[in-house]
């Protein structure tokens, strides 16, 4: 080639008992493909100073969105190690039940209601079945099985190995999907997104089971793979589950066990407040009994549970910025909290922009 020239390529892919597909016109459709993205781009109803920065997060969420079902993935790669040459290189090509209350609030505070509703679809078909079968994960289709394996043949990014396919963490149990699933459906219904009845029904079943299992150990929010312990995230977002359902059916009028569940909620809150909270270093910690701090307790203010001004929520995000932020990130948790049976403290210093952006109103 030579200096302005433009030879198109395209590279497409079939199943062998389906037709040659016709060949496009690569020029033209690169120009539609842009014209689509800027009008998508345009309809973004933020404004001001973070305008632009929040168009390029939007569009990095619809770019991992599977149209046809409206499942997004967390990241379409798998195996980038999170520690040079180390071995957690997890597949993260599947859709977090976590992701969906924070998706959703991004996206109807963009004002994209359409795309917020298909996430919403997704989420209901694949929760849908036994409560206690409920999954931390799924595929974008919402297949259940996806067990991992070592693909031992291939070297890794940059020697980083095993490369893996499938992710185990869609068999742990994690407390605090329970609670982003509910805010997710409370966030929906405030924001008028059209609720079919047998939704409701969904969310009895799931608090039902969550009333009798949120006393017990789970993986957490960072899926240890290591003994269960009980997390202070976990139990904070099982108090969400329980919040969520008693404010929608106070204003939308849904018929359960209210009294109950207020109680529930109750037992929950005091619970936190005396095991997950450590009076004499006067924050809160990563799990009942440890002296150690985790990123996820940001976000104790951001669902309600405490005031952003309450002392011990104050006493907490002074302890983190001292001790877990980094260049201006936020460090998931110390390099102590090395349990999951992997080599101590690698990967546990990865910088991760935490979730609280998607927190803020444009």
């Amino acid at each position: 080639m030579n200096k302005g020239e433009c030879i198109p390529f395209s590279l497409n892919y079939r199943a062998s008992h389906e037709a040659t597909q016709q060949v496009i016109d690569a020029e033209q459709m690169l120009k539609e493909c842009e014209q689509a993205w800027r009008k998508w781009s345009g309809r973004c109803t933020c404004e001001g100073r973070w305008r632009d920065a929040m168009v390029r997060s939007l569009i990095t969420l619809k770019a991992l969105t599977y149209a046809p079902t409206g499942g997004l993935v967390a990241a379409p790669t798998t195996s980038l190690p999170e520690h040079l040459g180390g071995v957690r290189n997890w597949d993260y090509r599947y859709c977090w039940l976590r992701d969906a209350t924070f998706t959703l609030n991004a996206l109807l505070l963009a004002g994209y209601q359409d795309e917020a509703m298909a996430w919403r679809e997704w989420l209901l078909r694949a929760v849908a079945g036994s409560p206690e079968d409920l999954q931390t994960l799924y595929s974008v289709s919402g297949e259940r099985r996806l067990g991992e394996i070592e693909i031992d043949w291939l070297p890794g990014y940059d020697g980083a190995a095993p490369v893996r396919v499938g992710n185990a963490a869609s068999k742990q149990f994690q407390l605090d999907v329970y609670g982003e699933v509910m805010d997710m459906l409370h966030l929906a219904r405030v924001a008028g997104l059209e609720t079919k009845p047998h939704v409701w029904q969904i969310q009895l079943a799931l608090l039902k089971f969550l009333e009798s299992n949120w006393q017990e150990p789970d993986e957490g929010i960072w899926e240890v793979r290591g003994p269960r312990r009980h997390f202070t995230h976990s139990k904070v977002m099982a108090w969400v589950a329980f919040d969520r359902a008693i404010k929608d059916m106070q204003a939308f009028g849904l018929d359960g066990p209210l009294e109950r569940w207020q109680q529930v909620r109750d037992a929950i809150h005091a619970q936190v407040c005396a095991q997950g909270y450590d009076a004499q270093a006067n924050t809160f910690v990563q799990s009942y009994g440890s002296p150690h701090l985790d990123a996820s307790l940001l976000l104790i203010p951001q669902v309600g549970f405490l005031s952003a001004d309450d002392p011990r929520v104050r006493g907490t995000i002074d302890a983190i910025e001292r001790k877990l932020v980094v260049d201006g990130l936020v460090l998931r948790y110390s390099s102590a909290v090395g349990t999951d049976g992997l080599p101590p403290g690698e990967g546990a210093f990865l910088p991760c922009s935490f979730w609280l952006a998607d927190r803020v109103s444009c």
